[in-house]
């Protein structure tokens, strides 16, 4: 397999306040020293508390690109091949969708076939014990 994304020691700090000189007068760690990667065909979910850091990590490259400042129509071809990272996990699932149907939601999207909908979903839900 080859790998699509890849971060290796990753930090992201921001600056809190400032002084009269215009530095920052400390640093908040959002991310620090996270490394993972993901093979093509994998299926990757990162998890956490709010205020963990999750957004941060997930502007990052994405098959060799920087993706984090691509315009609404270079990103197009990139949203084929990955899923947006929720926020408010109320907001992210819908109940009056089946969890079948949620998980078949991006995969409908894709244009895959009903049928490889319904195999993957299968195999998801056998996967994570549902």
């Amino acid at each position: 397999m080859s790998t699509i994304v890849e971060a290796r020691g990753l930090k992201m700090y921001f600056p809190v306040g400032r002084t009269l000189g215009g530095k920052p007068k400390r640093l908040l760690k959002a991310v620090d020293d996270v490394s993972f990667s993901i093979q093509k065909g994998e299926t990757f979910g990162l998890v956490g508390e709010s205020g963990c850091g999750k957004t941060t990590v997930g502007r990052i490259f994405f098959d060799g690109q920087d993706i984090a400042h691509l315009g609404e129509k270079p990103l197009t071809p990139y949203r084929r091949r990955m899923q947006m990272i929720f926020q408010d996990p109320y907001a992210s699932l819908n109940p009056r969708m089946t969890v079948a149907s949620i998980i078949a939601e991006p995969l409908r999207y894709a244009g895959a076939s009903k049928a490889y909908q319904t195999e993957r979903v299968r195999e998801l839900v056998d996967l994570v014990g549902l």
